[in-house]
């Protein structure tokens, strides 16, 4: 069954069983999914999960060897690309590089039926929806990085498309750029409130863009949810590991504590929330228990551990430290310096916890 979107959102795209194989290799399989109107939606994972292939696939330059892909109700699996009311961005931006800004946004618009005077004031609008007045008569190669985002994304949307596919658009961009380019992108999306579907490998800029992300992995979508639900409660070491640094803490599951569980590690006995995921499973069964480096403190408190400090890093805003355990685990704190006064020095004895409510236990 298709993954349900949130109640209070009318569906406008539905994957229904989508599976796409080149010779042996499966390498879209099997995806079901609903998405929102107006839904900032990120596909997120590793090189050659199937992200891109599903892009292609929703674009029509790949046909489903199964499933259905649904638009506002109409089928559009067997339609070709330029039938479809759904545009694309790709990575490379494809701009024609002897046409001005002005000429590459009316291109797209001028097999339409319009007059000149309409894709005119069209592409007057699309310069001013990505803010590029004074660049009308630029070619590509005298914009910088940014611009040439901009100009891309301005003739997707040129032929305004019910969906709007993104193939890592933000991805020759600099950090500082790509971080403030991030923000205009999210800011249009919501004014004009076209559907988004972006493909990213960058966990920092799927969490930053999306309405919710869809994990895949060899070409599954193992995980749907928004970013907040997907850092803090993971549904598989792999989820939980590719979207920001993570500890694992190895052993053996322990019996119910009230909403929590025990679980028996080489460090002492801890108590954590447990996954959906350990349906089934009992006590002595091997599991890890998933802390993310902000939730473990310095200092004695519940699920206390203790360590030699290894190595302390000054990352600005933060301060991270490594903490080698009596079992040679290396576990990674991290604080803010508004919490921070003075502190150990490396090779200091150190003692840790964690709340049990930060911890969240996974099968192994």
């Amino acid at each position: 069954m298709p993954i349900p979107i949130p109640q209070s959102l009318e569906p406008l795209l539905r994957l229904d069983g989508i599976t796409k194989s080149f010779g042996a290799h499966r390498a879209v399989d099997t995806v079901s999914l609903d998405l929102a109107q107006g839904e900032f939606f990120c596909l997120l994972g590793p090189s050659g999960c199937g992200k891109s292939t599903l892009l292609r696939l929703l674009a029509g330059f790949e046909t489903p060897d199964a499933g259905m892909i649904r638009l506002g109700g109409e089928d559009l699996t067997g339609l070709p690309p330029h039938r479809r009311p759904v545009n694309m961005m790709f990575q490379s931006y494809a701009l024609f590089p002897h046409m001005s800004v002005a000429q590459n946004l009316a291109y797209g618009l001028q097999g339409l039926g319009l007059s000149r005077s309409a894709i005119a004031e069209r592409v007057e609008g699309l310069v001013r929806l990505v803010k590029l007045e004074g660049f009308e008569r630029r070619r590509p190669d005298k914009l910088s990085g940014g611009q040439r985002q901009r100009v891309a994304l301005a003739r997707a949307l040129a032929r305004e498309p019910r969906l709007l596919l993104l193939d890592e658009p933000l991805g020759a961009l600099d950090r500082a750029l790509r971080e403030e380019t991030q923000g205009e992108l999210r800011a249009l999306q919501r004014r004009l409130g076209t559907g988004f579907v972006v493909v990213t490998h960058d966990p920092e800029e799927a969490m930053a863009l999306a309405d919710r992300i869809g994990v895949m992995d060899r070409g599954r979508l193992v995980q749907v949810g928004p970013p907040r639900e997907l850092y803090e409660r993971p549904a598989s070491r792999f989820v939980a590991g590719l979207l920001g640094d993570v500890n694992l803490i190895a052993g053996l599951l322990g019996l119910a504590d009230g909403g929590l569980r025990s679980v028996h590690t080489e460090l002492g006995p801890v108590r954590a929330l447990a996954s959906e995921a350990l349906a089934g499973a009992g006590p002595g069964d091997p599991v890890v228990v998933a802390l993310r480096p902000e939730r473990l403190r310095l200092g004695v408190g519940d699920n206390a551990l203790s360590g030699t400090l290894v190595d302390t890093a000054y990352l600005g805003d933060r301060v991270r430290r490594r903490i080698r355990m009596a079992d040679g685990t290396i576990l990674c704190a991290s604080a803010s310096l508004l919490d921070e006064a003075g502190g150990p020095v490396v090779g200091d004895s150190v003692s840790l916890g964690f709340a049990p409510q930060a911890g969240w236990v996974l099968p192994a």
